[in-house]
């Protein structure tokens, strides 16, 4: 394996005492594949504000004033995240997912749009493919 050079030793990298990640296999399996800027971008800062559970709590009006958006445009980005099995919310709590059990090409298909209530439907956040295995479940019956 080809060795990468430090270009400036003073500054590298160290995992911070607050606990914050961007996952690799957000490229590598093409979790990032047909998002907007924006999504990416409120996708960027929810990895940056969670918690070690990729939880994490911020107003829409504070969402919308650090990232430079409307309100309606925040909603949209939002599901844009939540149809692509990103994140979970439920107001007013965001919950990065992982990617590990997520296949875009597996489960992109299958996503159906419907607002913020099926993730408000139960008291828990629920994991996007929790929610698509009980709707095929429920349309087998």
């Amino acid at each position: 394996m080809k060795s990468k050079p430090v270009l400036c030793a003073h500054r590298l990298r160290h995992v911070p005492r607050q606990f914050s990640w961007i996952d690799q296999r957000l490229i590598r399996d093409g979790h990032i594949r047909g998002r907007t800027t924006g999504a990416l971008a409120l996708y960027l800062f929810l990895c940056t504000v969670a918690d070690a559970q990729g939880a994490s709590y911020y107003s829409d009006g504070r969402v919308c004033e650090l990232l430079g958006l409307e309100t309606l445009e925040l909603g949209s980005l939002r599901r844009e995240l939540v149809d692509a099995g990103l994140v979970a919310y439920r107001r007013p709590f965001y919950q990065v997912l992982s990617l590990e059990a997520h296949k875009v090409e597996r489960e992109s298909a299958d996503i159906e749009s419907a607002g913020d209530t099926p993730l408000e439907a139960s008291g828990d956040l629920q994991c996007l493919g929790e929610l698509l295995r009980a709707m095929r479940e429920a349309r087998a019956l």
